[in-house]
């Protein structure tokens, strides 16, 4: 090997240590500075966890306040004692006799930071003013929760029988709290109470009954009636109005002997002979909203007359 050569590869070894020193010097600073950084980084997250989790306590405390300035009280006997005389101001105002109406404590039943108290409501009053009455108790500012309501027909037309449980809390513990107003909540003579007023017109509880026809005009021939029948006609039903290989047939139930008889297009029915059965849809006689889609034609002398299916042939 001559003097180059060794130049060379003393040059090309040099090079090589200088790499291998760079590469361990760097190891050994740079290693720290990441574990450094990774502390730091771990440290920051914690940070950020424990500044998420005040931020949620306090606006969980900011809500519980909230919450426990809308309670009764913090002693249940308190409580149950102000939120009774809460309903018997509401009934009152709401221009119900409050001797119609009876109270039964309910609870205490415990749950997780809180007891749940309340009372058992049932009574009877005008559909109106039960509707005054569940307004006022449901848009109040109270804490509260009306559960199991139950409204049924009255003996009178206009009134209810109303049944429900008015039921509030009382945290344990209670934060110290400046209690609402209960009494500033909407009130019956409100633009909010007038959205149920339909429920009231109507009278949702009873069936619907159509308005009377409008009455003829003057002048004109009174309507036809049919020709009175024997009482027996009220135990024959229409029931059927079927087609079978293009020939219409009338299926009447005797309701007496409970057996059905068929019928066919020229035989005897009802004092008269069947001309045919209809299958147009048309307004149901006297319930114009309601569509019927057969009836059956009775030629009862020179005139015509039609029972429609499901009726009796007494109509």
């Amino acid at each position: 090997m001559n003097a180059r050569e060794k130049l060379l590869l003393g040059l090309v070894g040099g090079l090589v240590g200088v790499f291998v020193i760079g590469l361990g010097g760097r190891a050994f600073f740079i290693k720290p500075i990441r574990e450094a950084d990774q502390k730091v980084r771990g440290v920051r997250e914690k940070l950020e966890k424990i500044t998420a989790e005040r931020r949620t306590f306090f606006a969980n405390e900011d809500r519980m306040r909230e919450v426990a300035a809308r309670t009764f009280a913090e002693d249940l006997d308190e409580a149950s004692a102000a939120s009774g005389a809460l309903l018997n101001r509401a009934i009152i105002n709401s221009r119900l006799a409050e001797a119609d109406f009876s109270r039964l404590p309910v609870g205490p039943r415990r749950l997780r930071g809180a007891q749940e108290i309340g009372w058992s409501v049932r009574g009877e009053g005008p559909l109106g003013r039960v509707i005054n009455l569940l307004f006022v108790l449901d848009q109040g500012p109270a804490l509260h929760r009306i559960d199991g309501l139950v409204l049924a027909a009255g003996d009178a037309p206009g009134r209810v029988r109303v049944t429900f449980r008015y039921l509030t809390l009382v945290l344990t513990p209670s934060p110290e709290v400046e209690r609402v107003d209960f009494d500033s909540g909407p009130t019956a003579e409100g633009p909010e109470r007038r959205a149920y007023d339909p429920l009231v017109v109507r009278d949702f509880l009873r069936p619907y009954i159509p308005p009377p026809p409008p009455p003829a005009p003057k002048g004109s021939p009174p309507a036809p009636t049919p020709p009175p029948g024997p009482p027996w006609l009220e135990s024959f039903r229409i029931v059927s109005l079927s087609d079978w290989g293009g020939r219409p047939e009338v299926h009447v139930r005797d309701l007496t002997r409970e057996a059905t008889l068929r019928f066919q297009p020229g035989d005897e029915l009802a004092g008269g002979i069947i001309a045919l059965v209809d299958y147009r849809p048309l307004p149901w006689p006297g319930r114009a909203p309601l569509v019927s889609h057969a009836r059956v034609v009775i030629r009862i002398g020179n005139e015509y007359w039609a029972i429609e299916r499901g009726t009796t042939l007494a109509d």
